[in-house]
């Protein structure tokens, strides 16, 4: 085993971050999810939106988005539906199994945060990450 005792912070927390997200990618190929996909059905859970809409919230291209409104559609997560008020518009609309999806990849989350004891290390990363966005 590596002496990790020795490694820079930011090795520790780049291993750590590919740790945790390896572990829930796991957990959301059981849903058919990725973690780009649970992040749509975050958005979509306020109602339906464009794919541009959903872009843009997501912070990625239409191209992007395409893709995994593709697939999430395939998945039976989201549907497409005629927008009423202009129906050269389709909006894309969570799936009463993407909810499920959602809460499960939600519940997970909390349960691996509470296993491994977040709360003490959560307010420092969350400072971290916001002193470093002024900067």
């Amino acid at each position: 085993m590596e002496d990790v005792d020795s490694w820079p912070t930011g090795r520790l927390l780049s291993a750590a971050a590919r740790m945790v997200e390896s572990r829930f990618d796991r957990f959301l190929t059981d849903l058919d999810l990725t973690h780009a996909g649970m992040i749509a059905l975050h958005h979509l859970e306020g109602g339906p939106l464009s794919q541009r809409e959903l872009a843009h919230l997501c912070r990625v291209t239409d191209q992007t988005m395409s893709r995994t409104i593709e697939r999430l559609n395939r998945t039976g997560h989201v549907a497409r539906t005629p927008d009423a008020s202009d129906r050269r518009r389709t909006l894309v609309v969570i799936t009463g199994k993407g909810r499920e999806a959602l809460t499960a990849a939600r519940d997970e989350e909390k349960r691996f945060e509470r296993d491994l004891g977040y709360d003490t290390i959560r307010p420092q990363l969350i400072a971290l990450i916001k002193k470093q966005l002024q900067l």
